[in-house]
């Protein structure tokens, strides 16, 4: 099964299991990382924004226009920014690093 890294705002990594065909928000949920998913994946929020390692970068699909407005909401956005919520687990993402920033803008309520 492929793996992949989440890294906490304090440096701390967390290696988990990354089942295929689960988003990267799902999968931090499984295993308590603390992400917000505030819209629960509808892509109405920033919410579980991530920080991806710029070495995977390149690996994602392209960013859509609607993440890209979403983006455009988050804390502490960068060149590497997605929405976990949007990026989708295959084999070819095994060993993604994600991390996450020091806040989130949750607009939502």
């Amino acid at each position: 099964m492929p793996k992949m890294v989440f890294i906490d705002p304090d440096g701390t990594r967390h290696e988990v299991e990354a089942p295929l065909g689960l988003s990267v928000l799902e999968i931090a949920h499984r295993n308590r990382i603390d992400i917000e998913g505030a819209c629960e994946g509808s892509l109405a929020c920033s919410t579980c924004h991530v920080i991806v390692e710029p070495s995977d970068y390149d690996r994602l699909k392209p960013v859509s226009e609607d993440e890209e407005d979403m983006l455009d909401l988050a804390f502490g956005l960068t060149k590497t920014s997605r929405l976990g919520c949007q990026i989708v687990m295959t084999e070819d993402l095994d060993g993604l690093t994600v991390r996450l920033p020091s806040g989130t803008n949750n607009l939502m309520g």
